[in-house]
């Protein structure tokens, strides 16, 4: 089936992004083989980047697992790290005195992309691009389901929130990265691409506060451009629950 209008535009934008942002040609993306990790991938490599998928993890984790199943279909090069338990809590505490901030999720973020940085650098790779940016802009948080009944308005103050968050987050994250030479990008976080993001009709991305999968345009966009229908249909799972550092951080305190 054709790619209709809207999705043309948003693919184009999408590589318009990545395009402005990544200057280098072989990257790492982080992956855990959700839809928004996955569309990223697919995209870069159609693009002629020469892409290596990089997953981090606890043994036997959520993403570990899907990532493995994900590639199967897309066969790209892919490598797996796996989180040491023993040294796991030394890392957490050298990364919240780091961070200096209380906030859970900053914590779990900063030490998911510490080990995304130590796979890179391991792998000689010195830019790695993420996907962060799409829950936000096209609400992918349960936060959004609550927000719907109270009309649109709403709807763009909870986006406003966690855009301010998340880039503030990815600055501590790449204070992180930095100490392995690499450099953590999110095209889908320039504030070109976040302007045009927001002109997209709201009921293109939830549909009433009962709806578990939103998303909806970058869902059709990345089943419109081959990427694995498992993908494409996973519903959120964040990366510090896939990647059990939640739990683990949860036993260190």
């Amino acid at each position: 089936m054709a790619m209709n209008e809207l999705n043309k535009k948003l693919l184009e934008n999408i590589k318009d992004s990545i395009s402005e942002t990544v200057q280098k040609k072989k990257i790492g993306i982080a992956f855990s083989g959700g839809v928004d990790s996955t569309l990223i991938s697919k995209i870069c490599y159609n693009m002629n980047y020469d892409v290596v998928l990089l997953t981090i993890g606890f043994s036997e984790s959520h993403d570990i697992l899907f990532a493995k199943q994900v590639n199967e279909y897309l066969k790209y090069p892919h490598h797996i790290l796996e989180i040491d338990s023993k040294t796991f809590p030394d890392v957490s505490l050298k990364i919240k005195q780091k961070i200096q901030t209380e906030n859970l999720s900053w914590n779990e973020n900063c030490i998911a992309f510490y080990y995304v940085s130590k796979l890179a650098n391991r792998l000689e790779l010195d830019t790695v691009i993420t996907a962060n940016g799409i829950d936000e802009l096209f609400c992918g948080y349960n936060a959004y389901r609550e927000a719907f009944s109270e009309g649109e308005s709403k709807i763009h103050e909870v986006m406003i929130t966690k855009l301010n968050n998340e880039l503030k987050m990815m600055k501590a994250v790449n204070l992180i990265a930095s100490e392995f030479g690499v450099k953590i990008l999110q095209p889908l976080l320039s504030s070109k691409f976040i302007e045009y993001a927001k002109t997209i009709p709201i009921s293109e991305k939830i549909h009433d506060s009962e709806d578990l999968y939103r998303k909806h345009i970058i869902r059709k966009l990345a089943s419109d451009i081959k990427v694995p229908e498992l993908s494409c249909t996973k519903r959120k799972k964040a990366l510090q629950y896939g990647s059990k550092i939640h739990k683990a951080l949860l036993k260190t305190r």
